[in-house]
């Protein structure tokens, strides 16, 4: 595997992306990466960014600064989501992309990051504990309907 490049994503990505969360989720959604693509270039001062490796789109991440909303300060940032192409999994491309997008958080001002996991998913648990994460002050909450 050649060294893995991280750039800023940009529309032509969109593809890559959607090829991506198929093979990891089994689900194509082109419409709605295209939406969200979009959506977190036009407002988020924090930039989507995708890894390469050998010109190969093989990861994202997307993640944001809060705005104050729900009373969250705008030292917190969120990471929204992140996939790698399964091929290129366990080869440093979630970490690179992680350093890279904590790089532009601390640029905006941010001190804290959140994310979500699914409590049963534990190799996304021990991949955010791997990289420090541990339980937050918030909790999430729900409501079935």
């Amino acid at each position: 595997m050649g060294p893995i490049t991280i750039r800023m994503m940009s529309a032509k990505d969109v593809g890559a992306i959607a090829d991506i969360d198929n093979r990891v989720l089994g689900k194509r959604r082109r419409d709605y990466w295209e939406m969200k693509v979009e959506s977190a270039q036009a407002r988020s001062p924090i930039p989507p960014l995708v890894a390469e490796v050998d010109g190969r789109v093989v990861g994202f991440i997307m993640g944001d600064a809060s705005g104050w909303e729900y009373g969250v300060p705008e030292t917190v940032g969120w990471i929204d989501t992140i996939g790698v192409h399964p091929e290129y999994q366990h080869h440093g491309v979630a970490r690179a992309l992680m350093d890279e997008l904590v790089a532009h958080m601390k640029k905006v001002g941010v001190t804290k990051i959140y994310t979500l996991v699914n409590w049963r998913d534990w190799d996304m648990l021990r991949f955010f504990d791997k990289l420090r994460f541990t339980r937050g002050d918030m909790i999430n909450l729900e409501l079935k309907v």
